[in-house]
């Protein structure tokens, strides 16, 4: 099943990471993977902002497993970014944290036995601010599991900025595979379960304005999102 950010503009996607989706060539003449490889060289050498925006700054670097505490309105959260499998994602996920953008937002899908998604939207469902699209790390050996913490994207495999959601069950079909990219898995709850448990449980429906189903018919909010000074 396709887990997909419910959005009704698209993200803007850097040069680079579209690029990045191409990770097999197919047999070309050599002199267009000549001009590829000098491309790919080019963006490397200028340090493009395009392709630096796929790797996010390193945020409180010492940590290689920081704790962050999500308080909702039925409970708190706690879960462990695994930096060392995810760095780039865990600090995409960090900085939107810092930056208090998941204050005050919704859970706005919830499907039982599958996922709790959150971290896009407002109660009044306004979009927050969006830094770019982070990269695509699901290749990590991080599996969505049971009580793991991943991104939501579209098609895009490069496209997760700043919606994340719980794993409710194992779900093997949003991990990689052969033929296709995965959704990443970037650390686990490790607190908080009980809670999640029951926001997985509220009542939901089809809403109008989202053009989306699954959507809690009394809102369950982020009140706050915080790094802890300790490990949980």
């Amino acid at each position: 099943m396709e887990l997909s950010p419910i959005r009704r503009i698209k993200p803007y996607h850097s040069v680079f990471c579209r690029n990045l989706t191409k990770h097999r060539m197919n047999p070309m003449k050599k002199r267009l993977r000549i001009i590829l490889l000098i491309t790919l060289m080019s963006l490397f050498s200028l340090g493009l902002e395009a392709g630096q925006e796929c790797f996010p700054e390193d945020i409180l670097p010492d940590n290689m497993f920081p704790s962050v505490r999500i308080e909702t309105s039925m409970g708190d959260i706690v879960v462990e970014l695994n930096r060392l499998r995810a760095p780039a994602t865990s600090n995409n996920f960090l900085r939107y944290v810092l930056e208090k953008q998941y204050d005050g937002t919704i859970f706005h899908r919830v499907m039982a036995d599958f996922v709790v998604q959150g971290g896009g939207y407002s109660e009044d469902l306004e979009e927050r601010d969006l830094h770019s699209p982070v990269i695509n790390e699901s290749g990590n050996g991080l599996r969505n599991m049971p009580m793991t913490i991943a991104m939501a994207r579209y098609d895009d495999p490069h496209s997760a900025t700043s919606q994340f959601y719980f794993n409710l069950s194992a779900n093997s079909s949003l991990d990689p595979n052969a033929r296709s990219w995965g959704y990443t898995v970037f650390g686990d709850v490790v607190s908080g379960q009980d809670v999640i448990s029951a926001i997985a449980a509220v009542e939901t429906e089809y809403n109008e304005n989202l053009d989306a189903t699954d959507v809690p018919v009394k809102p369950v909010f982020i009140l706050s999102a915080t790094v802890l000074e300790e490990p949980h």
